[in-house]
Protein backbone atom coordinates (compact mmCIF):
# COMPACT_ATOMS: atom_id res chain seq x y z
CA UNK A 1 0.00 0.00 0.00
CA UNK A 2 1.41 3.38 -0.92
CA UNK A 3 0.92 6.46 1.29
CA UNK A 4 -1.58 7.73 -1.27
CA UNK A 5 -3.79 4.72 -0.46
CA UNK A 6 -3.96 5.52 3.26
CA UNK A 7 -6.65 7.71 4.85
CA UNK A 8 -4.17 10.49 5.61
CA UNK A 9 -1.64 10.26 2.80
CA UNK A 10 0.95 9.25 5.43
CA UNK A 11 2.64 5.91 5.71
CA UNK A 12 1.68 3.90 8.77
CA UNK A 13 5.17 4.57 10.16
CA UNK A 14 4.78 8.33 9.72
CA UNK A 15 1.36 8.23 11.39
CA UNK A 16 2.73 6.14 14.28
CA UNK A 17 5.64 8.55 14.80
CA UNK A 18 3.22 11.51 14.90
CA UNK A 19 0.97 9.73 17.42
CA UNK A 20 3.89 8.77 19.65
CA UNK A 21 5.17 12.37 19.59
CA UNK A 22 1.73 13.73 20.55
CA UNK A 23 1.27 11.27 23.43
CA UNK A 24 4.83 11.89 24.68
CA UNK A 25 4.23 15.66 24.62
CA UNK A 26 1.11 15.24 26.77
CA UNK A 27 2.92 12.97 29.24
CA UNK A 28 5.91 15.35 29.51
CA UNK A 29 3.59 18.30 30.15
CA UNK A 30 1.63 16.47 32.86
CA UNK A 31 4.90 15.32 34.49
CA UNK A 32 6.10 18.96 34.54
CA UNK A 33 2.80 20.14 36.08
CA UNK A 34 3.14 17.50 38.80
CA UNK A 35 6.76 18.48 39.43
CA UNK A 36 5.84 22.19 39.64
CA UNK A 37 2.68 21.50 41.71
CA UNK A 38 0.43 23.11 39.06
CA UNK A 39 -2.31 20.46 39.05
CA UNK A 40 -2.49 16.81 40.08
CA UNK A 41 -3.44 14.80 36.99
CA UNK A 42 -3.08 11.02 36.94
CA UNK A 43 -2.13 9.45 33.62
CA UNK A 44 -2.61 5.89 32.44
CA UNK A 45 -1.32 4.77 29.06
CA UNK A 46 -2.28 1.59 27.31
CA UNK A 47 -0.85 1.32 23.81
CA UNK A 48 -2.25 4.23 21.82
CA UNK A 49 -4.69 5.33 24.51
CA UNK A 50 -3.86 7.87 27.21
CA UNK A 51 -6.33 8.57 30.02
CA UNK A 52 -5.92 11.76 32.04
CA UNK A 53 -7.82 11.78 35.34
CA UNK A 54 -8.25 15.24 36.81
CA UNK A 55 -8.55 16.05 40.53
CA UNK A 56 -12.37 16.11 40.34
CA UNK A 57 -12.29 12.56 38.87
CA UNK A 58 -13.37 13.66 35.38
CA UNK A 59 -11.33 12.26 32.53
CA UNK A 60 -9.87 13.25 29.20
CA UNK A 61 -9.17 10.33 26.91
CA UNK A 62 -6.77 10.64 23.99
CA UNK A 63 -6.85 7.70 21.64
CA UNK A 64 -4.99 6.79 18.46
CA UNK A 65 -7.11 5.41 15.63
CA UNK A 66 -4.57 3.70 13.33
CA UNK A 67 -7.02 2.40 10.69
CA UNK A 68 -8.25 5.96 10.09
CA UNK A 69 -4.91 7.70 10.79
CA UNK A 70 -6.72 9.89 13.32
CA UNK A 71 -6.27 11.06 16.89
CA UNK A 72 -9.42 11.17 19.01
CA UNK A 73 -10.22 13.18 22.14
CA UNK A 74 -13.09 12.40 24.50
CA UNK A 75 -13.94 15.14 26.99
CA UNK A 76 -17.01 16.40 28.85
CA UNK A 77 -17.39 18.89 25.99
CA UNK A 78 -17.74 16.04 23.48
CA UNK A 79 -15.80 13.76 21.18
CA UNK A 80 -13.38 15.09 18.59
CA UNK A 81 -11.52 13.52 15.67
CA UNK A 82 -8.24 14.99 14.45
CA UNK A 83 -6.24 14.45 11.27
CA UNK A 84 -2.65 15.53 10.73
CA UNK A 85 -2.64 18.53 8.38
CA UNK A 86 0.06 19.59 5.92
CA UNK A 87 1.62 21.82 8.62
CA UNK A 88 2.10 18.83 10.93
CA UNK A 89 -0.68 19.86 13.33
CA UNK A 90 -3.55 17.68 14.45
CA UNK A 91 -6.67 19.49 13.22
CA UNK A 92 -10.28 18.71 14.20
CA UNK A 93 -12.09 17.26 11.20
CA UNK A 94 -15.32 19.12 12.02
CA UNK A 95 -14.52 22.39 13.78
CA UNK A 96 -10.96 22.88 12.54
CA UNK A 97 -9.53 23.47 16.01
CA UNK A 98 -5.93 22.41 16.70
CA UNK A 99 -5.62 19.38 19.02
CA UNK A 100 -3.33 20.80 21.70
CA UNK A 101 -5.33 24.05 21.91
CA UNK A 102 -8.56 22.11 22.40
CA UNK A 103 -6.96 19.67 24.85
CA UNK A 104 -5.63 22.63 26.87
CA UNK A 105 -9.05 24.26 26.92
CA UNK A 106 -10.79 21.05 27.99
CA UNK A 107 -8.19 20.35 30.70
CA UNK A 108 -8.56 23.90 32.05
CA UNK A 109 -12.36 23.59 32.09
CA UNK A 110 -12.56 20.15 33.59
CA UNK A 111 -9.68 20.69 36.02
CA UNK A 112 -10.99 24.06 37.22
CA UNK A 113 -7.53 25.51 36.52
CA UNK A 114 -7.52 28.26 33.87
CA UNK A 115 -4.50 28.62 31.62
CA UNK A 116 -3.33 25.02 31.33
CA UNK A 117 -1.34 24.71 28.11
CA UNK A 118 -0.03 21.54 26.49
Amino acid sequence: MSPLDTPSGLTDAQYDAAIQAALARIERTVDKWLEDDVIDIDTARSGGMLTLTLPNRTQLIVNAQPPLHELWLAARRGGFHFKLNSSGQWQDSRGGEEFFALLSSCASEQGGKPGLTF
